[in-house]
């Protein structure tokens, strides 16, 4: 990747460097925008309206701070998040940490089959085993934009996006919300931890929102600018990069709390409390909204999410493989072996069970990916906090409480999120 890095001009303004350093934020931000924090978002607007607006404020505060984490990592020594782990701990902790990455990996690309087979579904009656093999076609894509450069799939990766937010935007115009009672969505409320079903979707959408490939991702292409290895020149680099992940995760909030509100709007406030299904949605989009487009929309939405997810985990796959194992498989290989493998149980339940399956699978892996995320999260925060890898960018004593704390709550978090759902306590 050395050789498609982007040369930063020291000699240009603010406004240019802060330019040239956008592009890493948004592969990240795709993360927390894929379809499996849809089915969360919609249970959570439709049974409990605006109130779980919070909760999405803190989970990007949460996601801002660790990919802050990611990021300084790998521009201080020059190493990601996975290359890392191998020169810290034995070769058996290294397989063990690398095969726990590729499987929440496989999990992430099974969630975004079934979202893109979900959306070509929805928009064009295709049975949902047909639309699982047509997610293959995606592996041609993603060659043609590596083959074009980095920065073309950075660019087609802020184009998805974008129309995401035409469609989200265009929703929200349909829905009206009513601005005082959204406002006060934002503010935390004590029923969230006293009421179990409201505290169970609430640690469903904290629980699912920092994604374990995108913090060895963000450690990786935050170094795909070419910046001064200096001090200053690092400090720099930080700051600018800090800037783009922190922009790019707002426009994830944004988006994640859009697919909230439209919920709320939408079925909530009529009555209907007990919409979970993305199916359920789309099908209900049209009578309540009385827009024959809005489901069109919601489906457009859903599909770019799943595309755009697909293209960046993808490029956390090679990245991991490369950092843990010093292994490089060509793109399109590394792409049809986790395809491969995610696309059998995908295609399995979609041919048997239809579309109700499908959104199972889609909360299990969900699941699988917070079993993961602890062994990405404590790791980070440990080298981030180390000196000796850090020099004088350690963390200082504030930050590494709040990291802790941070990192402490997700965990205990996801922890009880997987016994609810395994053993229903």
């Amino acid at each position: 990747m050395a050789s498609e890095c982007i040369t930063i001009d020291e000699s240009k303004g603010f406004w240019s460097k802060l330019k040239a350093f956008i592009g890493p934020g948004l592969l990240v931000a795709v993360g927390y925008m894929d379809p499996g924090n849809w089915a969360t978002d919609i249970a959570g607007g439709s049974q409990f309206g605006y109130s779980l607006l919070s909760v999405i404020g803190l989970s990007s505060i949460f996601a801002m701070i660790l990919q802050y984490l990611a990021l300084k990592l790998g521009i201080v020594t020059g190493h990601d998040l996975a290359q890392a782990c191998r020169e810290s701990y034995s070769q058996g902790v290294t397989i063990f940490l690398w095969v726990l990455c590729e499987i929440a990996i496989i999990a992430t690309d099974l969630a975004e089959i079934i979202g893109a087979a979900l959306a070509i579904n929805l928009l064009f009656n295709i049975p949902l085993s047909i639309g699982v093999l047509i997610t293959i076609a995606d592996v041609m894509l993603l060659l043609l934009l590596q083959h074009k450069g980095f920065q073309a799939l950075e660019r087609t990766v802020g184009g998805i996006i974008f129309i995401i937010i035409l469609c989200f935007g265009y929703e929200i115009l349909l829905s009206q919300p009513d601005i005082a009672q959204l406002s006060k969505g934002f503010i935390p409320s004590a029923q969230i931890v006293t009421n179990p079903s409201m505290l169970y979707i609430a640690i469903g959408i904290l629980g699912a929102t920092v994604m374990p490939h995108n913090l060895y991702l963000h450690s990786s292409v935050a170094k795909m600018r070419k910046f001064s290895d200096t001090e200053k020149g690092k400090k720099e680099a930080i700051r600018f990069a800090s800037i783009d992940s922190t922009g790019s995760l707002f426009i994830a909030f944004l988006i994640n709390a859009s697919i909230l509100i439209v919920a709320a709007a939408a079925f909530h406030f009529s009555g209907n409390h007990t919409v979970a299904d993305i199916g359920d949605a789309y099908h209900l989009l049209d009578p309540l909204l009385g827009a024959k487009w809005a489901a069109i929309v919601f489906g457009i939405a859903l599909l770019a999410s799943g595309l755009n997810a697909t293209l960046t985990g993808t490029l956390a796959g090679q990245i991991v493989m490369e950092g843990f194992l010093n292994l490089r498989l060509k793109p399109w290989l590394r792409r049809l072996v986790t395809r491969g493998i995610a696309i059998i149980p995908a295609l399995w339940v979609a041919f048997l069970y239809g579309e109700r399956g499908t959104a199972q699978l889609l909360v299990f892996s969900q699941v699988v990916l917070s079993l993961q995320l602890s062994f990405a999260v404590v790791p980070l925060v440990i080298f981030t906090s180390s000196k000796a890898k850090m020099g004088k960018f350690v963390n200082s004593p504030l930050l590494t409480t709040i990291t802790w704390i941070v990192a402490s709550i997700i965990i205990v978090l996801n922890l009880y999120l997987l016994f609810q759902v395994l053993f229903e306590i």
